[in-house]
């Protein structure tokens, strides 16, 4: 495996993900913004890994695929407060997140196209959307995985997909045998308060300094 990459939307559990791999040696970056960053880490996740995904499939083969699947009755709610909090800060000319980030969420939830943004409806229409189009890339390849992190099975099914032993009780003995309850209800930014040493830099800089990939 080259990188592994979770695509599931924000609000379907990428921070939680991001957080167990951490603590099974996997250097993570949660939202990639460098050329840099994508070197440094084995995992990314959120943006721009859910919009980008063929172009980050053709510039890092053999990598393997997480999409996180949540039901629609949860997610909508929660993507509707995320996308309240966020939304001066999205705006493509004066917003101050950075351009990929607003990039991203702009082409995926249509933000600038659409009078009414959070409304259930138009959220809804995104998610099955993204959600057929990831289907659709990856038919009859096996290097995609569909998981709701909500079922019970949901850990160990990750594991295996990126091979590690769930049977052998020693290796996995210090580490998590499941996914971190993080962001949930209103909170957005658990990933920024957590510490840990395998956490990679959105922003870091290499020798083309903060340099993006040339895609886009």
């Amino acid at each position: 495996m080259n990188k592994l990459f979770i695509i599931g939307l924000p609000r379907t559990g990428t921070t939680s993900i991001s957080a167990a791999l951490l603590e099974h040696g996997f250097q993570v970056a949660h939202t990639a913004f460098t050329k840099r960053a994508f070197e440094l880490a084995d995992v990314i996740s959120d943006a721009p890994c859910f919009s980008d995904y063929p172009q980050l499939d053709q510039l890092f083969p053999d990598s393997k695929f997480v999409y996180l699947d949540r039901a629609m009755e949860n997610w909508v709610p929660s993507m509707q407060m995320l996308l309240t909090k966020m939304n001066t800060k999205l705006d493509p000319e004066h917003g101050s997140f950075h351009p990929v980030l607003k990039r991203s969420f702009n082409t995926t939830f249509g933000l600038q196209t659409t009078d009414s943004p959070l409304n259930s409806d138009h959220l809804t229409h995104c998610y099955q959307t993204h959600q057929q189009a990831v289907h659709q890339y990856f038919t009859d390849r096996d290097d995609l995985l569909t998981l709701d992190i909500s079922q019970p099975d949901s850990f160990n099914r990750l594991l295996n997909f990126i091979d590690i032993d769930t049977s052998d009780a020693h290796s996995t003995a210090a580490h998590p045998k499941e996914f971190p309850k993080l962001n949930t209800g209103t909170r957005v930014s658990g990933w920024n308060s957590l510490k840990h040493p395998n956490k990679v830099n959105s922003y870091s800089a290499g020798k083309e300094h903060r340099k993006f990939f040339d895609y886009i």
